[in-house]
């Protein structure tokens, strides 16, 4: 009996664990992609697997099972780039610190791999941070992996099985659902060339292309508790210093949901340009040497095409007193851009049609979570 097959749309993170997914339950798979090569937030971002902001319950649980299936990947891929380096987030102030003491004391902390350190103990830790500093969280489950491999790497490998055909340069335009009598749901999806690519199943993972598909799948999506937020970034030349380990500073504690304790409404007043572009520094060592650097939000649209220089000399400067050491020239600045859920799910994965799924929407943790929402889709699927 010959497989199913699946047609999944995106060929970023969260469309390409599906196809693995897909692959590994013996599925045939159809993978089309917009542009010629992935473009959008899935090249554009840290390489982050980040448990330690997580929340704590459902959240927690499907970042960890990510993080071991990354593991898992990297062990049949290694092209991935997968390294289990952890992080070390910064303390500068009595009051970043005593909020990292509240947050080892919560149950999960095992979970996630926290540590409280003291100054000493972080340059132990990552002995290349020698700026101002009074401790730090160490989250040893945190790992990195490469962006710009991490794509192409496992679509290789999935080339290899015979069951995986990658359609770059198609743009879905529509998708027709149908329903074969005696087979069940089925699926068409056609692309802007007039090419039509069936199967029992089409699943949708279309990032921040939130308009441009027809008929009914269009219309759900134009109703979905849905936004989008855009971010700014960077990335130094190669440095022959050697961070061990992820860094965060502490501003990152405002945002991430493993935070929200009564300590936070302790910490030291934002700086005004912290509140106005949800700044935060995020840094993580790539493997040629270079530093992405990183981010900003703005959810208000229409984005400004430009991306602001004063952010970007911000975030330098930021680094720059952690690591106590001026940074190699900055070789590359970019805006990306990603979606959101709004409502109070991790993600917004629909059936919006028999044989039809929409996933996308988990914001600035598809890097991190890709691997168990693909699992998550396809134990709905065949459950």
């Amino acid at each position: 009996m010959a497989p199913e097959r699946v047609v999944i749309v995106g060929g970023g993170v969260i469309g390409t664990m599906h196809a693995l997914e897909a692959c590994r339950r013996g599925w045939e798979v159809v993978h089309l992609e917009a542009d010629q090569g992935p473009r959008r937030a899935s090249v554009r971002n840290f390489g982050l697997i980040w448990v330690s902001g997580r929340a704590s319950g459902a959240e927690l649980g499907l970042a960890l099972r990510a993080r071991d299936r990354w593991e898992e990947i990297a062990r049949d891929v290694p092209g991935i780039g997968f390294r289990p380096d952890g992080s070390l987030t910064i303390a500068a102030d009595p009051t970043e610190l005593a909020l990292m003491a509240e947050v080892v004391d919560q149950p999960d902390a095992s979970e996630r791999g926290f540590e409280l350190l003291d100054a000493d103990e972080v340059r132990t830790v990552n002995p290349v941070v020698k700026g101002d500093l009074i401790g730090g969280l160490w989250c040893r489950k945190d790992a990195v992996v490469e962006p710009g491999a991490v794509l192409g790497a496992i679509r290789s490998s999935l080339e290899a099985t015979g069951r995986y055909r990658w359609m770059p340069g198609r743009q879905a335009v529509d998708v027709q659902p149908d329903t074969v009598a005696g087979a069940g749901d089925h699926a068409t999806v056609v692309d802007h060339l007039g090419g039509h690519h069936s199967g029992s199943l089409a699943v949708l993972c279309i990032g921040d292309r939130l308009s441009g598909l027809g008929g009914r799948v269009g219309a759900a999506l134009a109703g979905a508790p849905l936004r989008r937020c855009r971010l700014q970034m960077m990335q130094t030349a190669p440095t022959t210093e050697h961070l061990t380990t992820a860094i965060a500073d502490g501003d990152s504690m405002r945002y991430y949901p493993a935070f929200d304790l009564p300590g936070r409404s302790r910490l030291s007043p934002p700086l005004p340009e912290t509140a106005r572009w949800g700044m935060q520094l995020l840094m993580v060592q790539r493997a040629s040497g270079g530093l992405t650097i990183g981010d900003t939000h703005v959810y208000d649209e229409p984005f400004d095409f430009a991306v602001e220089e004063d952010l970007f000399d911000r975030l330098r400067l930021r680094a720059e007193t952690i690591l106590g050491w001026e940074l190699p020239t900055v070789v590359r600045r970019w805006a990306g851009v990603y979606t959101v859920a709004t409502d109070d799910r991790i993600y917004y994965g629909e059936r919006v049609d028999p044989g039809v799924w929409v996933v996308t929407g988990p914001a600035g943790r598809g890097m991190t979570l890709a691997p168990a929402i693909a699992e998550q889709t396809w134990d709905q699927v065949t459950g």
